[in-house]
């Protein structure tokens, strides 16, 4: 009876074990599919509530010429080029973060050939707009450097196009049998359109965005250009160079 008494007892704890590191696989699972705070409300309430943002930025990038590139390159090729990218731009914001000391980005998803993050959800800051710039800037430098490298060895290469804009959202998951986390509203609409109406190599902002960090970066006004549903809308490059505000004594500091 003791023998079958600790046979028992041993199956018991291998099986709460084994029971253990299921759970753990499951909760990092569940981590890389949604933002931390909203898989812990999902695993305590078996739902996420929808929540309504006041102030949240969003960046939409997008490769030039995709389709007509991805030709001249094989399925392999294609994938290996966009993971490598899409990668670096996880690499980016994760940088940004551990310089900062505080989890600030959320990236939303992946859209063929785009990438979509969000500064200001699901927790609530007042610097997204700068943060998602400075981010944005970022990944336009590695996108340059990289083509620069991607020519030297007479590759085919991506060019991008990066459009954010600054507005109200409401964030929630949806599905129930593969989750997601996604942003809503029509600040999300114009977003996109920033990066639609943009240019290769540049940071198109919205004219909301610009307000908030017009004293941060020197910019060039494009004025009122058309942009598909929304009618005319003021736009800015960001130029990159950060501008430097005067000290108490006389000397100049840079933006913060």
């Amino acid at each position: 009876n003791n023998r079958k008494i600790l046979q028992q007892k041993v199956l018991l704890e291998k099986r709460q074990t084994e029971l253990k590191e299921e759970k753990s696989r499951t909760e990092a699972l569940l981590l890389n599919i949604l933002p931390a705070p909203v898989a812990e409300e999902l695993r305590n309430n078996k739902k996420v509530t929808p929540r309504y943002y006041k102030k949240v930025t969003i960046m939409f990038t997008d490769f030039k010429g995709f389709t007509s590139i991805a030709e001249t390159m094989s399925p392999g090729e294609i994938v290996k080029e966009l993971d490598a990218c899409f990668m670096a731009f996880d690499q980016i914001i994760d940088r940004y973060e551990e310089k900062v000391g505080r989890k600030c980005i959320e990236k939303i998803k992946t859209i063929g050939d785009g990438y979509m993050c969000a500064g200001g959800v699901p927790i609530p800051n007042e610097s997204n707009p700068l943060d998602v710039v400075r981010v944005a800037l970022a990944m336009n430098e590695y996108m340059d450097k990289r083509k620069m490298e991607k020519i030297a060895r007479n590759e085919p290469f991506f060019e991008i196009r990066i459009g954010v804009n600054t507005g109200s959202v409401v964030a929630g998951v949806v599905g129930k049998r593969k989750f997601a986390y996604d942003i809503w509203g029509d600040a999300v609409n114009l977003a996109s359109r920033m990066e639609s109406s943009g240019e290769v190599g540049r940071v198109n902002i919205s004219g909301e965005t610009y307000r908030y960090i017009k004293d941060k970066y020197f910019f060039t006004h494009r004025g009122k250009i058309q942009a598909k549903n929304k009618g005319e809308v003021d736009m800015y490059f960001v130029d990159g160079r950060v501008k430097y505000a005067p000290k108490p004594n006389g000397d100049v500091k840079a933006g913060n």
